[in-house]
């Protein structure tokens, strides 16, 4: 019987990649610690642009491995689960003692959690949607929160923002580990022709977005976060109505 060799080495772009956001991770927990928060939350951002170029190259050049994903998964873990725990503690919940690195802590194996069961779901899963919350958008999330607070600076009601902050967080990370469905965008096709109108509407939001950054992305993750309950309260509606028409 011969044994067949096993092909040993890695794609080296799209692991380049994977690794530029392992890095943005790392160094977003660098800057947390330091003090510097803003700076700390735009790098979460910029893992999140390597983290979707990657999977990307890779499937552009049919450079897909079982080591990428491994290896992304665990970039992911670091960039969206450990950083924006950890950007929060030192940013609000230092001075709130244990309630502090329990909400952190809760957040971080969400997280942990959240990648686990989507690793365990490939080729399985609804590619309309994912289960749960994807964890770059609840990093985006976090770190939208703590962009657009810097920006905004010292208010009458930061004495509530501890709280309200730390509420944020753990729902994120709850709706993380839920069964609630959130659209994947899986089905839009990027490599099609599109109308022009769309192409406009394409440069209208990246104008909007350069204008006022901060507050346009933590709008556009919070309302995604809100969608995905709304989609469930429909589904739940549809499902009484069945039952009451049968």
């Amino acid at each position: 019987m011969i044994e067949q060799k096993t092909k040993r080495g890695v794609y080296l772009l799209p692991n380049v990649l994977t690794t530029f956001g392992l890095f943005s991770g790392f160094l977003s927990i660098i800057l947390a610690t330091k003090g510097q928060y803003l700076e700390s939350a735009i790098a979460i951002f910029i893992a999140m642009l390597w983290d979707g170029l990657d999977g990307r190259v890779a499937r552009m050049t049919n450079t897909q491995s079982a080591f990428g994903e491994q290896y992304d998964s665990m970039a992911d873990m670091l960039s969206f689960s450990v950083a924006p725990a950890l950007l929060m503690y030192f940013w609000q919940f230092e001075q709130i003692g244990k309630l502090g690195w329990i909400g952190a802590f809760i957040y971080t194996a969400a997280g942990a959690l959240r990648l686990a069961r989507f690793n365990t779901q490939i080729g399985v899963e609804d590619k309309r949607y994912f289960q749960g919350l994807p964890s770059p958008a609840a990093a985006a999330l976090i770190a939208g929160m703590v962009w657009t607070k810097e920006f905004i600076g010292i208010t009458p009601y930061d004495q509530y923002f501890v709280i309200t902050s730390w509420i944020i967080l753990v729902s994120a990370g709850v709706l993380m580990v839920s069964n609630i469905r959130y659209y994947s965008f899986k089905e839009v096709n990027f490599k099609g022709r599109a109308s022009f109108k769309l192409l406009l509407s394409t440069i209208l939001i990246i104008i909007v977005v350069t204008l006022q950054p901060s507050a346009i992305l933590f709008i556009f993750f919070f309302v995604y976060t809100v969608s995905g309950l709304i989609i469930t309260m429909i589904d739940v509606r549809k499902k009484r109505i069945l039952k009451k028409n049968r």
